[in-house]
C-alpha cells in the first residue's frame, strides 16, 4: 500500500500519553482523498500517484483541468498533489483514500508552504544581531558592511541582506503519527508541521524512517 494522502493544517493543540506525559500535535484533517491519475513507467516514465482534495464549484475550474476531470468521470477536486512512488500496486483512478491509510506509531514526512512573512531586515531573516542602541552609535539594524571596495569591488554570493521571508515549500521528516480518528478523518501528529492553519500540506511514509 502507498501510504500518501493530501491534508489540511486545522491547528496544535497537546494530549496526554500512557504515562501521562503532554505530547505537543498538530492536527490534521487528512483526506478523503481521490485517486484522479495513476502514472507508470510504461506510459510516463516514471511511477506516481495523483490525488485529489476538497470540493470546488464548476465556475472555478478553468476548461484543461475540467476536462482531466471528465476523462477520469470523477466528481472535481479544488487540490491536486503528486506523489512520485516506487510502485504504484494496486491503485487505479476513483479509488478513495481516508485517513486510516496511516495508522499509530507510524513515521511520515510533511510538505508544505510556509507562512509568509513579507520583506524582512537580517534581524529577523538571519537572526543576526543589532549594533549599539545608544544615539551617536548610527548603526542599529542595519546589514553590516557590504564587503572590501576595490578588491573585489563587488559583494560576495551568499551575503546575508533584506528580502523576502517565508513563503517556501519546506519538508518536515520523521514525525510520529500520534493518534488517528477515524470518526472526524483527522490525524494528530507530534510536533509542528509547514503552514498557517487550513495549509494544504502531502503526507507520505518517510523516506528515512528504518
Amino acid at each position: 500500500m502507498n501510504k500518501t494522502i493530501i491534508g489540511k493544517k486545522v491547528g496544535m493543540t497537546q494530549i496526554f500519553d500512557d504515562k501521562g506525559l503532554v505530547v505537543p500535535v498538530t492536527v490534521i484533517e487528512a483526506g478523503p482523498c481521490t485517486v484522479t491519475q495513476v502514472k507508470t513507467v510504461e506510459t510516463d516514465g516514471y511511477n506516481s500517484i495523483q490525488l485529489g482534495y476538497g470540493e470546488v464549484k464548476e465556475k472555478h475550474v478553468n476548461k484543461p483541468l475540467k476536462g482531466h476531470f471528465t476523462k477520469s468521470k470523477l466528481a472535481l477536486k479544488k487540490h491536486l498533489r503528486e506523489f512520485r512512488v516506487e510502485n504504484v500496486g494496486e491503485a487505479k483512478v476513483g479509488d478513495e483514500i481516508k485517513a486510516d491509510v496511516f495508522e499509530q506509531g507510524d513515521k511520515i514526512d510533511v510538505q508544505g508552504i510556509t507562512k509568509g512573512k513579507g520583506f524582512q531586515g537580517v534581524i529577523k531573516r538571519h537572526g543576526q544581531h543589532r549594533g549599539p542602541m545608544g544615539h551617536g552609535s548610527m548603526y542599529h539594524r542595519r546589514p553590516g558592511s557590504m564587503g572590501p571596495t576595490s578588491t573585489p569591488g563587488r559583494v560576495f554570493k551568499g551575503k546575508k541582506l533584506p528580502g523576502h521571508m517565508g513563503c517556501q515549500t519546506v519538508t518536515i521528516q520523521n514525525l510520529d503519527v500520534v493518534k488517528v480518528d477515524m470518526d472526524k478523518n483527522v490525524i494528530l501528529v507530534k510536533g509542528s508541521v509547514p503552514g498557517p492553519k487550513g495549509a494544504i500540506l502531502k503526507i507520505k511514509k518517510s523516506v528515512k524512517s528504518a
